[in-house]
């Protein structure tokens, strides 16, 4: 019999030696762009494996086993979908294998995608991964920001934690702020959070229009961690019923992200409205907004501190139904907006940011790129066969 362990990524696995399974299967690119860190998911029910906890994926041809993730989406400690990233050529498809794998013969891979709960400072969400890092708050910060509390927060805009190296940084960051004499708002070489969401909407936030206002929600009430790992972390939050200008809405949302990604995926659940407006901040409005609905992406690109930041938004073409640059007075109303169709009480779409400073983009010219090669991938994602 082989003996049960456990490993780091959170799955049960067993001391067996690899072995094929059986199982094979073909990853297609259709198109002229060659892709990596673009996550395939492969459900039970596909590999015809109950319990995924002791499998992995092995590639035909080299025989390289990949860096994989089980995820258990119904709570049941058994993992029903498996992650992997594989590295594609242009119009190309490789051929897979599903495995049998003790721990020890999986591939040593860094935890790049994490999240947690923060309840030491207050109540952030708080998800990072290889390149990006960002957080919500939570009830407490709200309570406080309503008493008139220092410290308080009271906003469902999306914060953004400017980094500049692949390891994690977010408990290094928040004990470094709140049991040192140093702070995450001054970059020591890793980055800083010197990005202001105060009542705007951040990197993605949600807002209604009715008349000439945007009506948004306070902060999340529950939340709710679904995966962290190698290729993905990802989380459940819950926000409390909240009214635009008379009608009652509520708000529920899946937010992940994977490995190689500059862009949280969203996945919003609502009821009550047939239209939501995802925002990104324009702060002192100096910078440059870009659409491209074709594509279906929205873009800011702006002076920030000592460098530049660039902030996105990438939607399926079919449910991205106009924009708007919305200025105001204060800065912390002054938002661009992507205007999405919810479809069947559910709207996803994707948002982050790239930092000049972390050398991943030198101009506003390789964001939209970026942005641009994004959409089409999500509009043609690999295929499984």
């Amino acid at each position: 019999m082989c003996k049960k362990l456990f490993v780091l990524i959170g799955v049960v696995v067993t001391s067996c030696a690899p072995k094929d399974s059986g199982f094979k299967f073909v990853v297609q690119n259709d198109l002229d762009l060659p892709r990596s860190f673009e996550t395939v998911e492969l459900t039970s029910e596909f590999l015809g494996v109950d319990n995924l906890n002791n499998y992995g994926i092995r590639d035909v041809e080299t025989q390289e086993v990949m860096v994989s993730q089980g995820v258990d989406t119904d709570k049941d400690q058994y993992a029903d979908v498996l992650l992997f990233q594989p590295k594609m050529e242009p119009n190309s498809e490789r051929k897979f294998e599903l495995i049998q794998i003790h721990h020890s013969d999986r591939p040593r891979a860094k935890a790049f995608c994490y999240s947690r709960f923060v309840p030491e400072r207050m109540d952030d969400y708080t998800w990072e991964n290889n390149r990006v890092a960002f957080r919500v708050f939570g009830p407490t910060a709200q309570k406080m920001a309503e008493e008139g509390i220092a410290g308080g927060t009271l906003t469902s805009g999306v914060d953004a934690w400017l980094k500049r190296v692949e390891y994690p940084i977010i408990n290094k960051w928040y004990n470094k702020e709140l049991n040192t004499d140093g702070s995450y708002h001054e970059d020591d070489g890793e980055g800083l959070d010197n990005f202001h969401v105060g009542a705007s909407r951040g990197v993605g936030g949600l807002a209604i229009k009715k008349d000439t206002t945007y009506h948004s929600s306070k902060n999340f009430k529950q939340w709710r961690t679904i995966t962290t790992g190698p290729i993905r972390t990802s989380f459940h939050i819950e926000i409390g019923d909240w009214d635009s200008n008379g009608n009652g809405i509520k708000e529920s949302k899946t937010i992940s992200l994977d490995r190689g990604s500059n862009l949280s995926r969203y996945e919003v659940f609502l009821q009550g409205t047939e239209t939501i407006s995802a925002g990104l901040s324009l702060h002192e409005n100096d910078g440059a907004v870009s659409v491209n609905k074709k594509e279906g992406w929205l873009s800011y690109w702006q002076p920030h501190a000592d460098s530049e930041l660039g902030m996105g938004i990438v939607v399926s073409p079919d449910i991205f139904s106009g924009h708007e640059k919305y200025v105001r007075d204060h800065a912390d109303l002054n938002n661009v907006f992507a205007h999405l169709d919810v479809k069947d009480g559910k709207v996803i779409y994707y948002a982050g940011f790239g930092w000049k400073k972390s050398g991943q983009f030198s101009s506003q010219e390789e964001w939209e790129h970026y942005l641009s090669d994004f959409g089409l991938k999500i509009s043609n994602p690999l295929k499984v066969l």
